[in-house]
């Protein structure tokens, strides 16, 4: 084969290398069109199925009314529910001082609304006997999803009896409860009610209509998890001595027999 013609095969390569890779690149756009095109399909299902969910969360949220109703009637034969199943929830125990639950004590009933549309918040009622703390029968919060998602939030004002405002105090010694799960000292519960600045950040809001509202007696059930460790020791310590019985036991069962080998001997 001559140099010229080569040359020409050559040119003739690089000219279909090209060509093919013209053709691939080509090939590559049109199907990144087409997933693009079939994607937003996708996406315009998920916007009618987000749709569907929410009518029948729309639905069934009214339809758990009536038996929200009764079960709080019911708590409320119970002394002591509420305050005993926040005590029991890890997250929430781990906000309680003590003089924090011991105001949580005059709680006899606590209501979770979601807004009818569900998707714009919902609000959280803690309704109180009389009590030494402060004035108010109830004390509720709000929280507001703006179009957007972004939340804001507002709440009763709480007003204190003299001397007794729990929030105004940095440091409260913990609970028995909050002792079990944390070192520091922890604020106040009730500053949950002050506070709007980040309620992005409400995970105590979120905890109790999420976690501990559709079922709180499976909190108010949970044992103390101190007495279970002190019950544990209490059978250790019983098998230990149990085993120091019978370690004497058979310590003085070996001594009997030497001394039986002995006045054999001697016989």
């Amino acid at each position: 084969m001559s140099a010229s013609a080569a040359k020409v095969s050559k040119k003739e390569l690089n000219s279909n290398h090209e060509a093919g890779d013209e053709a691939s690149e080509k090939e590559q756009q049109e199907a990144i069109e087409h997933i693009d095109e079939v994607q937003n399909e996708i996406d315009r299902l998920n916007e009618q199925a987000s749709e569907e969910i929410l009518k029948v969360e729309q639905k069934y949220n009214k339809l758990r009314q009536p038996f929200f109703q009764k079960r709080s009637d019911l708590i409320g034969k119970i002394p002591n529910f509420w305050v005993t199943t926040f005590v029991n929830h890890p997250q929430v125990s781990a906000l309680l001082g003590e003089e924090d639950e011991e105001a949580l004590h005059y709680l006899t009933r606590v209501e979770v609304t979601e807004f009818e549309d569900i998707k714009s918040g919902y609000r959280i009622d803690f309704y109180f006997d009389e009590n030494m703390y402060f004035e108010n029968k109830v004390l509720s919060k709000e929280i507001h999803l703006n179009e957007s998602g972004d939340p804001t939030s507002k709440s009763t004002d709480i007003k204190w009896k003299p001397g007794k405002e729990l929030t105004s105090r940095s440091s409260q010694a913990p609970s028995k409860a909050g002792k079990k799960r944390q070192h520091e000292e922890p604020e106040s519960f009730f500053t949950w009610f002050t506070e709007h600045s980040d309620s992005g950040a409400d995970e105590l809001g979120e905890v109790i209509k999420d976690d501990i509202w559709p079922n709180p007696l499976q909190y108010y059930l949970v044992p103390d998890m101190e007495d279970e460790e002190g019950e544990g020791e209490d059978e250790d310590e019983d098998e230990e001595g149990l085993d120091d019985i019978d370690e004497e036991g058979e310590d003085g069962e070996e001594d009997d027999d030497d001394g039986e080998d002995d006045e054999g001997e001697d016989d």
